[in-house]
């Protein structure tokens, strides 16, 4: 049981499932900022073009509120199609706004990056096969 919960806190303690963690919380708030964009500056001027009314007020009605036998109202049944679109365009700019945001971290992470500088050129001189062949050639001379 100790190990499992050893196991456990490595886990949890990896940097990059903290980073996921930030990340997702990050997201979240950045998700309500783009929701507002769209609900309180970008559907309502979408609103003004398609004749002032909200846009998330288009359905279409399949049937319509009606009253049963026992005298209980039963709700309309509609296709609430303007709802839809305006999930989608709320996607869109969410999806461009990440696109954005990762791009533009992007090249502040390259502009960072220390260029890296060539290894040095090895000096100039005779290669270490060529020392050990002339230290052999004098040896073999001092014999002689």
């Amino acid at each position: 049981m100790k190990k499992f919960f050893q196991e456990f806190k490595e886990f949890a303690m990896r940097g990059n499932v903290v980073d996921m963690a930030v990340g997702v919380i990050i997201g979240g708030a950045f998700g309500k900022i783009v929701t507002s964009l769209v609900n309180d500056v970008i559907m309502p001027v979408v609103g003004v073009l398609t004749g002032g009314t909200s846009f998330t007020d288009y359905k279409c009605v399949i049937k319509e509120t009606s009253v049963d036998a026992a005298g209980n109202e039963v709700a309309e049944v509609a296709i609430t199609w303007g709802q839809f679109v305006q999930t989608v365009v709320d996607f869109i700019i969410v999806a461009f706004c990440i696109f954005v945001a990762i791009k533009l971290m992007n090249r502040l992470v390259r502009k960072e990056q220390p260029k890296e500088e060539p290894a040095p050129a090895a000096p100039a001189g005779p290669t270490q096969e060529e020392l050990l062949a002339e230290i052999r050639d004098l040896l073999k001379a001092q014999k002689k």
